[in-house]
């Protein structure tokens, strides 16, 4: 062999059968083994993400305590009863006289504090459950007179009415329109107050039912604005 020649494929070997062939198995077992570990790496992603996905619902919050079917089943039960306990003025106060009867403010504490109807026990609506009610009122079978601000007009600071009104829309003359008629709705707290002392056991609930002016002379307020 001319030694300043270039070296050709047959000096170096590669035309030999038997290396061409071991290239080719060199070059065919890399890309298998890239293709198992891609496989197997797809089937581990999988695995961690359904492993994932079982702890996460291992993990999970149960549903909250609420059932709207519960509320309405309970609201039907109380319509009728409620619509036979509302009593004016007078008669309300003449209950609350009698023995075995407690008048029940749910407003606020603030409020409360400010301005009740003298010797009315207090509980706020929110803190109503099962616990604290049975420790102000451990009968069921006491006769609970109930009022809200929704029954009481001249003092909107300490009894603000609770109503919806529709707002008319400047940019909607027709809709400003209709929302200018229509019927407000009343929103008051002696609804929501019967309707879950009924579900806590007290049937023997009245609430009244007028719209009383504070500055009535049959009634008595204290409170910390209330002059002596």
């Amino acid at each position: 062999m001319n030694p300043g020649a270039p070296a050709r494929a047959q000096d170096c070997g590669l035309s030999s059968p038997l290396h061409l062939d071991s290239f080719r198995f060199v070059t065919f077992s890399l890309e298998t083994l890239r293709m198992v570990i891609r496989r197997v790496s797809a089937t581990l992603l999988a695995l961690l993400l359904l492993n994932s996905f079982a702890m996460a619902q291992s993990n999970a919050y149960p549903k909250a305590k609420v059932s709207f079917n519960d509320f309405k089943s309970l609201v039907a039960g109380v319509e009728d009863h409620r619509a036979k306990r509302l009593v004016g003025l007078d008669v309300f106060l003449m209950m609350s006289k009698e023995p075995g009867t407690i008048i029940l403010d749910a407003r606020s504490d603030f409020r409360f504090e400010r301005i009740h109807l003298k010797g009315a026990k207090h509980l706020s609506f929110t803190d109503f459950t099962q616990d604290n009610l049975g420790k102000l009122i451990p009968d069921l079978d006491t006769r609970i007179l109930i009022y809200c601000n929704n029954n009481f007009e001249g003092n909107q600071t300490d009894f603000a009415s609770k109503v919806f009104s529709p707002r008319p829309s400047p940019s909607d003359a027709i809709n400003s329109q209709l929302a200018s008629q229509a019927k407000p709705m009343m929103m008051a707290l002696n609804i929501p107050t019967y309707v879950n002392l009924y579900g806590y056991g007290y049937r023997n609930v009245y609430e009244l039912e007028e719209l009383v002016n504070v500055s009535d002379s049959r009634i008595s307020f204290e409170g910390t604005t209330v002059k002596e």
